[in-house]
Formats: C-alpha cells, sequence, structure tokens
C-alpha cells in the first residue's frame, strides 16, 4: 500500500501546485525501475544459494523459475504490476537468468506506465484522497491494533500447523522404523 501512496502524494502535490506532474512521474519512475534492477540483481547473484540453503523451497523456486523462462517478457512487464509479487518477481527473473536487455525494457516499461497511472490517478483524484485520508486518520489506532491482532493471530496458527506437521511426521518415521 505504501508503494502506491507516494505517486498518489506525489500526483495530489502536483494538483495543489507544488510539484511538476510530469516530473513526479518521471521520478517515480526512476526510483521503482532501479529498485526493481537491484532487485534482478540479487536474484542473480544470490538465488543458487537460496536454493541451496533451503532445500525446501527447491521445488517451489524451480516452478516459478520455470513459468519465468517460459514467459521472461510477460514476467518482466508485470514487475510492477503483479500486487503481492514486487519483490519476489524480480528476484525470480533474476534467478531464473532472465536476459538483463529483456528484463531492463520490460521492466522499464511497467515502471513507466505503473508510476504515471498512479502519480495522474493522484493528480485527478486530488481532493477525495485528501477526505479518505481524513477518514483514515481518525480510525488509524484501531486499524493499526487491527492488523497487529491479525498478525499475531496468523503466526499462531501458522506455529499451531508446524507443530502439527512435525508431530505427524515424527510418528510417521517411528511407524517406519518398526
Amino acid at each position: 500500500m505504501t508503494e502506491e501512496a507516494a505517486p498518489l502524494v506525489g500526483g495530489l502535490m502536483a494538483h495543489d501546485g507544488h510539484l511538476k506532474l510530469v516530473l513526479v512521474g518521471a521520478w517515480i519512475t526512476v526510483g521503482t525501475w532501479s529498485a526493481d534492477i537491484l532487485l534482478y540483481y540479487l536474484g542473480r547473484w544470490r538465488g543458487d544459494w537460496v536454493r541451496h540453503r533451503w532445500p525446501k523451497l527447491r521445488a517451489f523456486m524451480l516452478r516459478v523459475f520455470s513459468v519465468v523462462r517460459r514467459h521472461p517478457w510477460r514476467c518482466s512487464l508485470a514487475v510492477r504490476w503483479a500486487y503481492g509479487l514486487r519483490l519476489t518477481l524480480p528476484l525470480a527473473c533474476g534467478a531464473a537468468h532472465v536476459p538483463f536487455w529483456l528484463y531492463f525494457v520490460g521492466s522499464g516499461i511497467s515502471a513507466a506506465t505503473w508510476s504515471y497511472l498512479f502519480t495522474f490517478a493522484g493528480w485527478g483524484f486530488g481532493e477525495a484522497a485528501l477526505r479518505l485520508l481524513g477518514h483514515v486518520r481518525r480510525y488509524e489506532v484501531k486499524i493499526a491494533l487491527g492488523i497487529i491482532v491479525a498478525v499475531v493471530i496468523a503466526f499462531y496458527v501458522m506455529r499451531k500447523r508446524r507443530v502439527g506437521d512435525e508431530v505427524v511426521d515424527a510418528l510417521e518415521r517411528e511407524r517406519k522404523r518398526r
């Protein structure tokens, strides 16, 4: 959610005359694109290490790599638009050894279209965004507490599942030994 905030607020500032709209979009593009390039290189540099370090992730990572290798152009274009995968998709593109020039162009197009769309949205819906932020501010403590409670519950449920899986695995190993 915070990634969308920068272009929206920049567009709002341009709407109020504090910034130039085209420059806001350009700087948001440069920032997001450079982050995507760094994540690509991080994936290229440490992808094999992660696969060997955590063998349980290996099968999942290999499936992701096969999708990325089958559709390198689409994956490069989806880098900014794939909500929830903005960190993992560039890492996967790097680890899957998508050609840099292809990733560079695709992620650049993705960053530019995403940045300008959200910047123009901030400019066009500036007043509505301010009203919405005003309503959210009234409830921000309750929202923060709700998020904390949800994270604690999710952690507890995941921990219980993991402990249950470990018990089942231990019982299966014991049964096989007999």
